[in-house]
């Protein structure tokens, strides 16, 4: 179970911080809140749920995981950053990769894939829950025509991951018969990544589906209650601290495979609040900017501007008790006074240490952070961080007043390229 610790808002000025009392204020909203996100009767808390579609993954992924020597998937944005957060997260940092994530259309990207790959022995996933992303389709065309020159099958190289009845990709699975797994309507493109969109890939990368959604199941159902519910807590502390002018939010995770987590809560946070309008129409201009970072590597390029340039961000450490692995530093210089401090320390004693002098060091200069610690980076442990973001992003909609599943700001550039290449 993760765990939240709040001990340094309170441990900092109130003019910066929080403290119990302020966030406890608002304990009374959660069950007008919950109603009204109820009221929208979206799905993604719903699909810890879904045991059949788990198995149709699971089977479709028992059958072909072997079949091939490379799986690539097509999409982006939300049909991506999932998949490559699980990858990360869940697979060896360094053996070469069966699964490859294409998330932009720099062709210089199209070009060295085709250099690593055969397409008879490779299995392509395209992603788009509108079934008509561009980018995703123009990738889709270019190398279904490389296969259909070479005289593959479709139904054998491909499958699709799009709504359940509307969009191109529906139209070709349905006159051609490519296999296709569905994205519920009522579950939007940044919070699929317990839908096929994460599911599929991370089956075939040999990964514990069932485990994932256990921790996803854990985080929904606080979620859904009215005492202790961790999401709405989160969504309080996001809210007041913006109120006072912490307008970014740093996400720092303490731990290598979890830095793809920063950029999927990237998107997450930045379509669902940064809105123009709120629920009656007008203009409020809501938004909290989201920055990944990474300890401790940007201990050392981004910690200076965190200590003493505007204090104007909320930190969100994420710590790690079990990395899976560790090992005593050897002190080659026992005698050295610039090295003493290593006698005796492993690395993850070290990890666990730099991460708590960044904190105090925030702290000591008036900066809110907290820390969520959990057991290890597991299928568990993912699921519940999955889940526990999606939730809060729904409460911190209800804080604003606003729609925090839509992104009109998104379909408006999209028209426009459009309009744009029409014109060209």
């Amino acid at each position: 179970m993760l765990k939240l610790n709040l001990t340094n808002l309170s441990s900092i000025s109130p003019k910066h911080g929080l403290s119990t009392t302020e966030i406890d204020r608002h304990k009374d909203k959660i069950a007008e809140y919950l109603e009204k996100i109820k009221a929208r009767k979206l799905g993604f808390y719903d699909l810890v749920d879904d045991k059949e579609t788990v198995a149709k993954v699971q089977k479709f992924a028992d059958e072909k995981k072997d079949q091939y020597e490379h799986i690539i998937v097509f999409g982006i944005g939300g049909s991506s950053l999932g998949t490559i957060c699980l990858q990360q997260s869940l697979t060896h940092l360094y053996k070469e990769k069966k699964l490859h994530v294409i998330d932009n259309i720099d062709p210089i990207m199209l070009k060295e894939l085709e250099d690593v790959i055969e397409l008879p022995k490779t299995l392509f996933i395209i992603v788009t829950k509108s079934g008509g992303t561009p980018e995703t389709l123009s990738e889709y065309f270019y190398i279904r025509k490389k296969c259909d020159e070479k005289g593959l099958d479709p139904k054998e190289h491909f499958v699709f991951i799009t709504d359940p009845t509307k969009g191109l990709l529906r139209e070709i699975s349905i006159e051609e018969g490519i296999p296709t797994f569905e994205i519920p309507e009522n579950v939007g493109g940044r919070f699929s990544v317990l839908t096929p969109v994460g599911l599929l890939p991370a089956a075939l990368m040999g990964l514990d589906i069932k485990a994932l959604l256990d921790g996803a199941r854990t985080q929904r159902d606080l979620f859904l209650s009215e005492s202790k519910n961790p999401a709405f807590t989160l969504a309080t502390i996001q809210y007041l601290l913006d109120q006072k002018g912490k307008q970014m939010t740093v996400l720092m995770p303490y731990a290598q495979k979890l830095i793809r987590l920063a950029d999927w809560y990237r998107q997450l946070l930045a379509e669902s609040i940064g809105k123009k309008l709120d629920n009656e129409g007008n203009e409020i201009f809501s938004g909290l900017t989201p920055i990944n970072a990474l300890g401790v590597t940007d201990q050392h390029s981004q910690s200076q501007l965190y200590n003493e340039g505007p204090n104007d961000k909320f930190f969100i450490f994420i710590a790690v008790e079990d990395f899976g692995a560790d090992m005593e530093i050897p002190n080659l210089k026992p005698m050295s006074p610039s090295v003493n401090f290593l006698q005796n320390v492993s690395f993850k004693k070290l990890m666990h240490t730099e991460q708590k002098g960044t904190e105090q060091a925030l702290t000591k200069n008036d900066r809110p952070n907290i820390t969520i610690t959990v057991d290890s980076v597991s299928e568990n442990a993912l699921g519940q961080l999955f889940m526990l973001f999606e939730a809060k992003v729904a409460f911190l909609g209800e804080f604003y007043n606003i729609d925090a599943f839509d992104q009109p700001g998104v379909e408006l550039s999209k028209n426009l390229t459009k309009e744009l290449l029409l014109k060209s």
